[in-house]
């Protein structure tokens, strides 16, 4: 009988612990019933100049879970594996090509991946174009909808959405429009493997040194400037407002993750402001995760915009969280279908903004629960992002925005979406009403959207 092989693919660490956990917990079955093969994909636009997986705090303890490990950059080497997938006719030749290379036999390959509308998941979906697919979700993406709709040969193939608690009680969306059925990976298995990861990064040498002057706020960068939502000089700001905002909810010593990526100008920022605020800040740029520093530190406060590491310190640490910039973020992310909607909304929604602390009394919050009104909100940026990949959800939607859009919940959804989708808070105009139903008055409003667009970007 040929040999039953697994092929995870991974590109964060991140990802590679929820992998462990979900294996630890026995969501892929006893370890001696399959060939297990970690696939690990460095995604960064320039990943020569990226930290490797090999080389985090804590990945060799999670590969020893697998029977061995693969670099898939090497593997498809000059292609970027952001970018590339090869087209359906080329999948055989790729097929041999990976199964004689890595030795997979002849036998059924199962693909577990992340982010299966993207490289590298779409890419060996298609390469081995009849296995069966597992796709597992690590962050608050995965209560927001698929970002476009799946060609049937790839949405059929999908047996399960495996995810995280990041917000107890809320129902992923993703994937729903294919009756894919989520599945939590248990939170005692997760918080394991972050133990492990903490006591791999425990002799790390900046981390010891941060933890030894006892900081009692932790700031969170993402880099927003790389995906073109903020400016670099926006997103410098947007770090000094959470110092600013942790100095004043009395904290003095803070520690400041940056994005792996970041420029180091970010940092610079942000000592300024902390010589300026009289507080001792640490920047630290250790090739570990922030719940490493979360299990070392001990802080009483993490502030961050809407990273997913946001919702890990409440829900699996118990540290008060708060969240600053989240209103720009709504504003300023195009399109409307945007993945980071869904994210940024909860997050908004659900955290307290620390700015607003001193002004409402209102104290950074513990983990937050999915409430009737967070699901409901959820579910309808969800449809008003992806209305035809969930046309169930229009009467509900419609009925939410009715009863709730008011100044206080505008900021989560766009006049112009809810015109373009006849939603209450639309413009109901007889001039839109009579676009809506004209093609061609539609073409000519087109035309004029791009003819100024372009003309804005040759002023610019």
């Amino acid at each position: 009988m040929p040999e039953r092989i697994q092929l995870f693919e991974v590109s964060t660490l991140y990802g590679a612990a929820t992998l462990a956990a979900a294996l630890d917990a026995g969501r892929f079955g006893p370890p001696d019933t399959a060939r297990r093969i970690l696939l690990m994909s460095n995604n960064a636009a320039t990943p020569e100049a990226a930290t490797r997986l090999p080389d985090m705090n804590g990945f060799k303890a999670l590969a020893a879970r697998f029977d061995e490990t693969v670099d898939w950059n090497e593997a498809i080497r000059p292609h970027h594996p952001g970018t590339w997938t090869p087209r359906r006719e080329e999948s055989p030749v790729w097929e041999r090509l990976f199964r004689h290379t890595w030795q997979l036999g002849s036998g059924p390959v199962e693909l577990i991946v992340e982010s299966i509308q993207a490289g590298p998941a779409k890419a060996l979906a298609t390469v081995f174009g009849g296995s069966a697919l597992h796709v597992y979700a690590d962050g608050l993406m995965s209560y927001g909808p698929t970002r476009e709709r799946l060609p049937q040969w790839l949405g059929c193939r999908i047996q399960r959405l495996l995810h995280l608690d990041l917000v107890p009680g809320l129902r992923p969306l993703l994937l729903a429009e294919h009756d894919v059925e989520p599945e939590t990976v248990p939170g005692d298995a997760f918080l394991a493997v972050l133990g492990e990861l903490a006591d791999a990064a425990a002799t790390e040498p900046e981390l010891v040194r941060v933890a030894a002057d006892r900081p009692t706020a932790v700031l969170l960068g993402q880099y927003l400037a790389a995906l073109n939502i903020l400016t670099p000089e926006e997103e410098e700001e947007l770090h000094v407002r959470m110092l600013r905002g942790a100095v004043a909810a009395g904290h003095e010593r803070v520690v400041f993750k940056p994005h792996p990526t970041a420029p180091a100008r970010y940092s610079q920022a942000l000592e300024e402001a902390a010589a300026q605020a009289g507080v001792r800040l640490h920047v630290l740029r250790a090739p570990v995760l922030a719940e490493a520093v979360y299990a070392h530190c001990r802080p009483t406060l993490v502030v961050g915009c809407f990273s997913t590491a946001l919702l890990t310190a409440a829900t699996y640490y118990g540290v008060p969280i708060a969240r600053v910039g989240t209103e720009l973020l709504l504003d300023r992310l195009r399109p409307y279908q945007n993945s980071n909607r869904i994210p940024v909304t909860i997050v908004d929604f659900a955290v307290p903004d620390l700015e607003a602390v001193e002004e409402t009394g209102q104290a950074p919050a513990a983990a937050p629960e999915s409430s009737e009104q967070l699901r409901a909100l959820v579910r309808t940026v969800g449809f008003c992002m992806q209305a035809k990949l969930h046309p169930l959800l229009r009467e509900d939607a419609a009925a939410w925005l009715a009863a709730h859009l008011d100044d206080s919940t505008s900021r989560y959804f766009k006049r112009r979406r809810l015109t373009a989708l006849a939603l209450p808070g639309g413009d109901r105009s007889l001039r839109v009403q009579l676009r809506r139903r004209s093609a061609s008055a539609r073409w000519v409003a087109r035309r004029i959207r791009t003819v100024r667009r372009r003309l804005r970007d040759a002023d610019a």
